[in-house]
C-alpha cells in the first residue's frame, strides 16, 4: 500500500507558487520507480487528473571502482566531502556530468584522476583563451566575411557544437554536454587552431586581418564554453569570467549566446577534414624524425609530400608550411599513396 505524499496542493505545497506545478523534473534514484514517482503518479492523478511532472529522470548507483556496493565495514566508500575538499567541487561536479547515469556508476582514485585529467584540459584551454584576449575589444572585431578559412572553420564547428550541447542539456544528457566540448577543446582547438595561430598571436602587427581574425574567433569561443559549462564547473568558469570581467554579473546568470546561422559553412568543414587527414601523415613522419633526432622540433623540418592532386586539393589559398607548423614545406603531386620525406 502507498500513502499520499504529505506535499500536496492540500497541504500547501504550491498553494502559494500555482505556476510550480507540475514540475519540470523528478529526479530519484531508480528504487523510486514503485516509490515516490508510483506514489506522486497516482496522487496527483487522482486529485489533479494528471501527473505531477512533466518529465522523470531515473539514475543508478553510485559504486566503488570494482563495481561493489560501497560500505564502511568494507572500506571502500568515497567521501564528496574528501574529494571537494582535495580537488574542489568542480572535480566531484564533473565526474557526475561524465559519467552514464542511467545505469550504476562508479567512483575511486583512478577515475577520479580521469576527471582530473579532462579538468585540466577544460582548464587549460580557458585559461589560454584569457592570456589571448588580454586587450581585446569591439574596435578589434572583424567581420565573418574577412575572416581567413581556418577561422571560418572553427566558427562553424562552434556552430555544430552548439546545437549539440544545447540539444544534450534539454534532454539532461550531461555525457553528452562534455564530451564533445572536451574533443573539441584537444583536436579542434589544442591540436589545430591554438598551434597554427600562436605565431599570428605572438608576432603579427596587433591591426593584421589574421592576428584580428583570430582573436575574434578566439572571444566568441570564449563566451561559448563559459556558458556552455557553467551548470557543470560553475567555480571554474565564474573564475574566469570574472578574471576576464572584474566586478561584473555573475557568469551563472548568463545565458548561451545565440550563435548565427551564417556561421554554418560545410565547404570549410570538408575542406578541414582533407587537411587534417593529411596533416596526421605529416605528424607523424614529423614524430619519427624527433625520435631518431634528426629534427628538434618541427621548425627544424621542411617536408616534401607527395600525393595524388585531389589529396592537394583542400589546402588551395592555405600555407601549407604554417598549417604543419614547419619552417616550411613542398606539396608534389605524384604517385597514388601520400608519401613525406623529411
Amino acid at each position: 500500500a502507498f500513502t499520499l505524499d504529505p506535499r500536496t496542493p492540500e497541504a500547501g505545497y504550491t498553494g502559494d507558487r500555482p505556476s510550480h506545478w507540475p514540475a519540470d523534473l523528478y529526479l530519484e534514484g531508480s528504487d523510486q520507480h514503485r516509490g515516490w514517482f508510483q506514489s506522486s503518479l497516482l496522487e496527483g492523478s487522482g486529485t489533479r487528473g494528471r501527473a505531477p511532472f512533466k518529465a522523470v529522470l531515473t539514475h543508478g548507483f553510485t559504486l566503488d571502482e570494482k563495481g561493489e556496493k560501497m560500505s564502511k565495514s568494507k572500506g571502500n566508500t568515497t567521501d564528496p566531502a574528501v574529494i571537494i575538499k582535495e580537488s574542489g567541487a568542480d572535480i566531484l561536479r564533473l565526474w557526475v556530468a561524465l559519467v552514464d547515469y542511467s545505469d550504476d556508476q562508479r567512483i575511486g582514485k583512478t577515475i577520479l584522476q580521469t576527471t582530473v585529467d579532462a579538468y585540466r584540459k577544460l582548464r587549460n584551454t580557458t585559461r589560454y583563451l584569457l592570456g589571448a584576449l588580454v586587450g581585446f575589444d569591439e574596435a578589434e572585431r572583424l567581420d565573418l566575411s574577412e575572416m581567413p578559412p581556418l577561422e571560418r572553420f572553427i566558427l562553424h564547428r562552434l556552430h555544430e557544437l552548439d546545437g549539440q550541447v544545447r540539444k544534450a542539456y534539454g534532454e539532461y544528457r550531461f555525457q553528452d554536454v562534455v564530451r564533445p566540448v572536451l574533443e573539441f577543446c584537444a583536436n579542434d582547438l589544442s591540436a589545430l587552431y591554438f598551434d597554427i595561430r600562436k605565431d599570428s598571436l605572438y608576432c603579427d602587427r596587433p591591426d593584421s586581418i589574421r592576428r584580428r581574425a583570430a582573436r575574434t574567433v578566439m572571444d566568441e569561443v570564449f563566451m561559448r564554453l563559459t556558458a556552455w559549462l557553467a551548470p557543470l564547473t560553475p567555480f571554474t568558469m565564474e573564475e574566469a569570467w570574472q578574471t576576464r570581467f572584474p566586478g561584473s554579473t555573475t557568469n551563472c546568470a548568463r545565458v548561451i549566446p545565440e550563435t548565427p546561422a551564417e556561421w554554418v559553412n560545410a565547404a570549410e568543414a570538408a575542406r578541414w577534414a582533407g587537411v587534417q587527414s593529411l596533416l596526421e601523415v605529416v605528424n607523424e613522419k614529423l614524430e619519427g624524425a624527433r625520435r631518431e633526432k634528426l629534427i628538434g622540433g618541427a621548425l627544424d623540418a621542411w617536408p616534401v609530400v607527395t600525393a595524388p592532386a585531389e589529396a592537394f586539393a583542400p589546402f588551395e589559398g592555405l600555407d601549407a608550411a604554417e598549417v604543419f607548423r614547419t619552417s616550411g614545406a613542398e606539396l608534389v603531386v605524384g604517385g597514388e599513396a601520400v608519401s613525406v620525406e623529411v
